[in-house]
């Protein structure tokens, strides 16, 4: 592929790593972050770009990361006819507003778990005194951001769910100004996904399990990801019966980028429930490990429709994401005493399978930066989990970073979650 120039347009800094891949297969890159906060991220590793908006007529493409109004941005640059990898003002609200996702989904045939929608916490709680029961809290809009604010019930009256809410009444009330009561149901939690190239869907599908708590068993609070892992597939029964049936809707918005569709599954159904409409954090990097297909070309080959095939690895993808406090809460101070500016120590000089995230490149080495505490993914390849596992977990063991943390059990319920998909059938084709 003739080399190109790709601008990456960011909020916060999500898709430094992607950017780097593409400039290490020799194309031009400029990468914009807007805010402040966030800017050094990727420093050193792709040169940057105050203002993504001032380069917009020297990329030949523009690649952008997120929702929250990403989509309004792509839209207009796809109709100036700039190629554009980035999402539309309604694929945005799939994801930011989660009733209209749910909505969405029940338009198309596809069933949902029950949810209601509350902008009061009162009445939220007078709502499970009336129907007890166990519910999942889901805060919509920019504070869904905040992942530790999601709580999964646990009690069958959900006098737990309760006490949730009235501790977020008084803690939560200014950044939490709707959120969402879902039931919850039993059975496995898995996600397929897709890329997008404007006109339909293209292949192989990516089927995977996140792993969302802080702390292996899956306990302590819920954080925006701590590893994942996935394979590449042929489209399956879970795929077929939602996220092809919304393809016709997705192409008349001339969508272009990846959808993801996280569900809960069992004997009796498949219950979606959330969408991410853009690239998943780490998913994209763990992904871009087991693509054959260079990312450049695949990216410029998705913006262009062309792409309708790529090559991947055979096997399983794991990511394992290593982190600094005070991940996953907000602490400027925590962050600043004990991780800001930290080096990142390499055992031995091998950076295979590594991919940044809040991370600049200062005299040669890679040292600790933005405001999160999101250093790093590992990531291992391999024809079994347990493969898989050995490799991601030995990269890790290469590292030395003051006071990190990591799961150390990523991919472990694969066997008994795998025995249960395909005992009801889900993952094959139908």
């Amino acid at each position: 592929m003739e080399k190109k120039k790709f601008l990456f347009a960011s909020l916060d800094g999500l898709i430094g790593d992607i950017a780097w891949q593409v400039a290490k297969e020799g194309h031009a890159v400029k990468y914009g972050i807007d805010h402040a906060s966030e800017k050094e991220i990727a420093d050193g590793f792709v040169p940057k770009a105050d203002d993504w908006r001032k380069e917009v007529d020297w990329a030949d493409i523009v690649v952008f990361d997120d929702v929250l109004g990403q989509g309004t941005h792509a839209r207009a640059l796809r109709k100036q006819g700039k190629p554009v990898v980035g999402g539309t003002p309604y694929t945005d609200r799939l994801e930011d507003d989660r009733s209209f996702g749910q909505n969405e989904l029940k338009n198309f045939g596809i069933s949902v778990i029950p949810f209601e929608d509350f902008q009061s916490f009162d009445e939220a709680i007078r709502f499970i005194q009336k129907s007890p029961g166990r519910y999942v809290i889901k805060p919509s809009g920019e504070a869904q951001n905040i992942k530790r604010l999601l709580f999964v019930g646990e009690e069958e009256d959900g006098q737990d769910t309760i006490h949730v809410l009235e501790s977020y009444k008084k803690v939560y009330a200014n950044k939490v100004k709707q959120f969402q009561l879902q039931k919850r149901v039993a059975g496995v939690e898995v996600a397929v996904g897709a890329f997008f190239n404007g006109r339909q869907f293209v292949h192989p599908i990516n089927v995977n399990f996140e792993h969302k708590k802080l702390f292996p068993g899956d306990i302590g609070p819920a954080t925006g990801e701590m590893g994942t892992m996935m394979y590449w597939s042929k489209p399956n029964r879970i795929f077929n019966a939602t996220l092809a049936r919304m393809e016709g809707k997705l192409a008349g918005e001339g969508y272009v980028g990846y959808m993801d569709l996280n569900c809960m599954v069992n004997h009796q159904g498949i219950y979606p429930l959330e969408f991410t409409a853009r690239f998943g954090y780490p998913t994209i990097s763990i992904q871009q490990e087991g693509m054959l297909t260079p990312i450049g070309e695949f990216l410029w080959g998705l913006a262009h429709g062309e792409t309708g095939e790529f090559k991947t690895r055979s096997g399983f993808q794991i990511g394992v994401r290593v982190v600094v406090p005070p991940y996953p809460f907000e602490d400027p101070k925590t962050f600043e005493v004990n991780s800001q500016e930290r080096v990142i120590i390499f055992k031995k000089d091998n950076k295979d399978g590594l991919h940044i995230e809040d991370v600049k490149l200062v005299d040669g080495e890679w040292v600790v930066t933005g405001t999160a505490g999101v250093v790093l993914v590992a990531v291992g390849l391999g024809q079994t989990v347990k493969k898989a596992q050995e490799q991601a977990y030995g990269r890790i063991r290469n590292l030395m970073i003051p006071n990190m943390y990591y799961r150390t059990d990523i991919g472990d319920r694969w066997i008994e979650d795998a025995d249960k998909l395909h005992t009801w059938g889900y993952l094959r084709d139908s």
